[in-house]
């Protein structure tokens, strides 16, 4: 009597979890606007205190001769205390997808109030589009 019960309650638990479960179909994406901003803006801040304290007052590109691409951002630190971040480029095709030419991080010490303009060039002709990350030094 036991057996029966249990292989009762079993085989409706396994009925009940598969009807809630294993649903099945395709769904769309959730908050594809949401944190996009690397695809959308060529300057991004990437954390909460470069916001406060770094922006950029200008971006000029210009195609070489050979076909890299050649960016210079006007960076400059809003706070009156000396900073350090780190600021690097993603360069993009056409479409926006990497070309795999992204430059190292590199130090950027900012004075009070101070503005500097930092160059980026591509490693090959494929960039058309790029991304400027800043971050706080670490």
């Amino acid at each position: 009597m036991k057996n029966k019960i249990l292989t009762i309650i079993s085989a409706l638990g396994l009925s009940l979890a598969l009807q809630t479960g294993c649903e099945t179909g395709a769904y769309p994406p959730k908050n594809t606007q949401e944190f996009d901003l690397e695809n959308r803006e060529p300057f991004v801040l990437l954390d909460k205190a470069t916001q406060n304290s770094v922006t950029c007052t200008g971006i000029q590109q210009r195609t070489l001769e050979d076909g890299r691409l050649e960016v210079t951002a006007n960076v400059r630190n809003r706070i009156k205390k000396r900073i350090q971040v780190q600021i690097n480029c993603v360069f993009k095709d056409e479409q926006g997808f990497s070309t795999g030419d992204e430059t190292p991080w590199i130090n950027l010490i900012l004075d009070e109030n101070a503005q500097e303009s930092v160059k980026f060039v591509s490693m090959n002709n494929k960039a058309k589009k790029f991304t400027i990350r800043v971050r706080q030094a670490r």
